[in-house]
């Protein structure tokens, strides 16, 4: 088995008090995640930096309420802001069931009380009321997640969307979605510089 990446020395910072449950919660991963078709054979090595922390950079921009997390997979970022934010609810939308078993088993080994998981595609999810922001990592180009994010939102909710490098252009490349689906106050954040080996960028958007 391929190594695991040392804990960086900023997990302890982001995560606090709550550091124990992202250990466990990675060492889960590290130790599944592969077989179970979660992370790929490469990413062990770099499971911390590039997966753990890279979400955990993103839970300051969160608020109290109910974030919904759109295809959260692994559980990146959804359960790792779960770990770091307990004063804040989340359900973590996933398609496919056996990420939804993973899910699950995650959020009951860690007594993630603030955490439900649905399973269905976000096109389809039925919740019980709007959501006050939305999350998504490496699911789709923006143009094309506004149509599966901003329907989920209330009325001013916003949009926490997790990006590369390219965050910019496909802002811009998402001229006619933005304006139907109501988007405003558009902003590329961009996290963790001088504290993460690998920025993460964020597009922050308000709907209404």
């Amino acid at each position: 088995m391929t190594d695991v990446e040392v804990e960086p020395l900023a997990a302890s910072d982001l995560f606090g008090a709550r550091i124990e449950l992202a250990r466990r919660f990675t060492a889960n991963l590290a130790a599944q995640g592969e077989e179970r078709g979660l992370i790929g054979p490469l990413e062990l090595p770099r499971l911390w930096s590039r997966h753990i922390l890279n979400s955990a950079i993103v839970a300051p921009l969160l608020r109290p309420g109910l974030v919904g997390d759109v295809g959260s997979g692994a559980g990146l970022p959804g359960l790792v802001l779960a770990i770091a934010r307990p004063d804040v609810s989340f359900v973590l939308i996933e398609p496919m069931e056996r990420r939804v078993a993973w899910l699950s088993e995650q959020v009951e080994e860690l007594a993630l009380d603030n955490v439900s998981v649905v399973r269905a595609r976000a096109e389809e999810v039925r919740l019980d009321g709007p959501l006050d922001q939305v999350t998504a990592r490496a699911v789709s180009a923006f143009r094309k997640l506004l149509p599966l994010t901003a329907p989920l939102l209330r009325d001013g909710g916003e949009l926490v969307l997790m990006k590369g490098a390219g965050a910019p252009a496909e802002v811009e490349a998402a001229t006619k979605e933005i304006r139907k689906f109501r988007v405003h106050d558009i902003e590329v954040l961009t996290l963790g510089e001088g504290t993460l080996n690998e920025v993460t960028r964020v597009i922050r958007a308000t709907v209404r």
